[in-house]
């Protein structure tokens, strides 16, 4: 028979795109306010998937990733994505967005993104959000799925989200030592 166990902590991930970079400051702020401490931030990128939000946000958006010290519960990701929608409104004019926040989490098995779009390899996780898995871990490294957004096949992203699945490993070891807490 098999029992059910509770699911490991996860690392929480927000890619933060926008069109003018001085909101990115203000954005920071507000999700450290809510999540704790930045453990890691990538450097800025342009971002290559502007025709999709190109209407709405313009050309030459800029990239940056945000990675949290605290671990998070799995099941707090519709929570964390309705909290980014916010943050995107009071940033907006005229009802377009100047910023747009995805968040996710790394795990030692895969790479999950929030998002409220549905689609088939999407798994509702309640509150009108799915979870999108982007890549699975397997072979000692991330590989990439038919359905993953071309930024997140780029090798320096992989690179970058695989140097983040690194420090989750050490912080699960802290967290079952007592030295850190969810």
């Amino acid at each position: 028979m098999s029992k059910a166990l509770p699911p490991n902590p996860a690392k929480l991930f927000i890619a933060v795109f926008l069109n003018d970079k001085t909101l990115f400051e203000d954005v920071a702020l507000s999700l450290s306010k809510e999540f704790g401490e930045i453990d890691i931030m990538s450097d800025w990128a342009a971002f290559d998937n502007t025709s999709y939000y190109e209407k709405e946000m313009g050309k030459n958006l800029q990239r940056r990733i945000i990675i949290f010290q605290d671990l998070i519960k799995q099941s707090s990701i519709a929570d964390i994505k309705h909290f980014s929608i916010r943050i995107e409104k009071k940033l907006s004019n005229d009802g377009n967005r100047n910023v747009n926040i995805d968040p996710g989490y790394i795990l030692m098995e895969r790479f999950v993104l929030a998002t409220c779009k549905n689609f088939a390899h999407k798994i509702y996780v309640g509150k009108g959000v799915y979870a999108d898995l982007t890549l699975i871990y397997k072979d000692g490294k991330y590989n990439t799925l038919p359905w993953t957004f071309p930024n997140y096949k780029d090798p320096k992203m992989i690179d970058f989200i695989s140097k983040v699945r690194e420090k989750y490993i050490i912080d699960l070891k802290n967290l079952k030592s007592g030295t850190k807490k969810i």
